[in-house]
């Protein structure tokens, strides 16, 4: 019989990349974790570890042995929870992370319902972006963290979650006051070049710091469609590029939500293709408590504030200038 340790070892092994850090994780010492991996071998009497460089990786059998333990791990938190529901006691800290534009707009409605549900949780909320959040989430610092994944670069999630979508909403071209695409119904992205090509939109480019899923998203959007932007402005926060684009500094393409923030008189038109935004709350399979479990419920139960539709006006007087629109194009969005 495989013992429950052992196969936790296994999977955080799977998880982490390596002995020490999944050492750290479930804190034993990476001699323990050796030792516990070493009888998990005996006991299946086949090799589940290989080297690889200076670290180690799963063989074929560690990978088919680690997904019966993924589900294994799964029963036992889910009998845990269980246990611990019989006393209705959703009690403690609530370690929550996401990214701005969700946390300014998803989190406070549903942290109030949690707290006026649960008073004796005590949540505490980071922002940033996935690729900052994922690893802690993964290293059990966070307990459920507000990802995005855009349409043109659907986000890559670890094995050992679970999610569930809380918002799909479309991205918008995000333009100054006055300029000419403003009055579209839709501008096409292969429309949508560097400020050197001679493109109608005539400006740099304004978004979230590189690596994060925003700017790889754009880059992806546009260069499908044969488009290198001009991105000269690395903002975190969507307010901040907005601002840039009222001041007819920039352009960017922001989600319905980023929307809320906008100063007057920017214009939003959609993009053709659609490009789109989904937001997910994500969490360990195997740290499932009813803290996480209420959380989610909350969420789900609490929608957020419509977003109303683009704004298309009318052409006004203005010093940019329209050149003719570039070939439609067919190819698709990834």
């Amino acid at each position: 019989m495989f013992s429950i340790e052992r196969l936790r070892a296994l999977a955080a092994v799977r998880t982490h990349g390596s002995i020490a850090r999944a050492a750290r994780a479930l804190h034993v010492t990476p001699s323990g974790m050796s030792q516990q991996l070493t009888k998990l071998e005996r006991e299946a009497g086949q090799r589940l570890l290989e080297p690889a460089g200076r670290t180690v990786r799963l063989t074929h059998a560690g990978r088919v042995l680690v997904g019966h333990a993924d589900r294994v791990l799964a029963q036992v938190t889910e009998a845990q929870a269980d246990l611990a529901d019989l006393d209705r006691q959703i009690l403690g800290p609530l370690r929550l992370g996401g990214v701005g534009s969700a946390v300014r707009t998803l989190l406070p409605g549903a942290l109030s319902v949690l707290l006026a549900a649960h008073p004796r949780l005590t949540p505490t909320v980071r922002d940033g972006e996935v690729v900052s959040l994922l690893p802690p989430l993964l290293r059990g610092e966070l307990d459920l963290v507000l990802a995005e994944s855009w349409s043109s670069r659907p986000v890559a999630l670890p094995a050992g979650v679970r999610t569930v979508e809380l918002l799909d909403e479309r991205v918008c071209l995000a333009l100054p006051p006055g300029h000419p695409l403003g009055a579209r119904e839709s501008v096409r992205i292969a429309e949508l070049g560097g400020t050197a090509t001679g493109d109608p939109v005539g400006l740099p480019w304004a978004s979230c710091p590189a690596g994060t899923e925003p700017h790889e998203a754009i880059l992806q959007a546009l260069r499908a469609r044969g488009v290198e932007p001009d991105i000269r402005y690395r903002l975190a926060e969507i307010p901040s590029q907005l601002e840039l684009v009222a001041s007819g500094l920039a352009v960017a393409l922001v989600p319905d939500l980023g929307r809320r923030t906008a100063p007057e008189g920017v214009r939003f038109v959609p993009t053709d293709p659609l490009i789109r935004r989904t937001i997910r709350a994500v969490w360990r399979a195997d740290a499932e408590t009813p803290a996480v479990r209420a959380c989610v419920t909350a969420l789900t139960a609490t929608p957020s504030t419509p977003t109303p539709p683009p704004t298309v006006a009318l052409p006004v007087t203005s010093a940019y200038t329209e050149s003719a629109p570039a070939e439609p194009t067919t190819q698709g969005i990834m």
